[in-house]
């Protein structure tokens, strides 16, 4: 792999497509929207000036499962927070995200670290996403040329489009795809590759209307070598432009929310 990007996959999704016919993708062209305004709107699916939500994320490894109750809040593209409230024995722990970085809360310790780059691929709370995941701040079309194409997946006709980085982007994979229901361009899977090597997989399901748009808000990362393993995340309450302090993005902010 390259060097890290920096994109969520908590806010982002990405997929590859794979042509029918030639007569059918003839016929069918007539009517493809252009690559740029789809991605563009899976940029902008979980973006807002700001954001409040309550999440559920479901962990299963090998050794077993752990479920967390987390609850986030985001302004603009550069802060965001996100503190586990239960299980009791790691609640105060926190993630915070700022213009110069991502840091990590301890509780217990009162300690405030900085994630260095060198441990961005690293398993964030535990899950299959990683610390490079939750630094995600620039459109995929900034770092990536792209394709737009019919298919037919379980008797549904299907938007893929297929995003490959420019030579020298700051990017892990090597090939992202989305598959995207037509017309409302909503994402029901996102595929990362390296190579030719499938990586890992992220479904999208239970679309519901927030504000003035429809979002999936139910998502479960599943790695590519271990079927058995899956990070799940489910919104049970997602608030998009909301009033949100600035000081939670701060030291002072921070441990004032995680000690709630």
């Amino acid at each position: 792999m390259t060097n890290t990007t920096r994109r969520s996959p908590l806010r982002t999704m990405v997929m590859v497509f794979a042509g029918i016919t030639a007569s059918a993708n003839a016929l069918q062209a007539q009517d493809l929207p252009s690559v740029q305004d789809v991605v563009d709107h899976i940029d902008d699916l979980y973006r807002a000036q700001s954001s409040h939500a309550i999440m559920t994320m479901t962990v299963t490894r090998e050794r077993g499962t752990r479920e967390l109750t987390l609850e986030s809040w985001s302004r603009g593209d550069d802060e965001a927070l996100i503190v586990i409230r239960e299980p009791a024995r790691e609640a105060g722990t926190a993630t915070l995200r700022t213009e110069e970085g991502l840091w990590n809360y301890a509780p217990r310790a009162d300690r405030l670290i900085r994630i260095p780059t060198g441990l961005l691929s690293d398993s964030w709370m535990g899950s299959h996403f990683t610390n490079d995941d939750l630094l995600r701040e620039t459109s995929y079309m900034d770092d990536h040329e792209g394709t737009v194409a019919w298919i037919e997946e379980d008797g549904e006709r299907r938007l893929e489009v297929t995003l490959t980085p420019h030579p020298d982007a700051p990017v892990v994979y090597t090939r992202l795809v989305f598959t995207v229901i037509p017309d409302l361009w909503i994402p029901t899977r996102a595929d990362y590759y390296d190579d030719s090597e499938l990586v890992r997989s992220m479904t999208f399901d239970q679309v519901r209307q927030v504000e003035n748009r429809r979002i999936p808000m139910h998502m479960i990362l599943q790695p590519a070598d271990d079927e058995n393993e899956r990070t799940e995340i489910l919104y049970n309450q997602l608030e998009l432009n909301v009033p949100v302090d600035p000081e939670l993005f701060t030291r002072r902010g921070l441990r004032r929310v995680a000690q709630d």
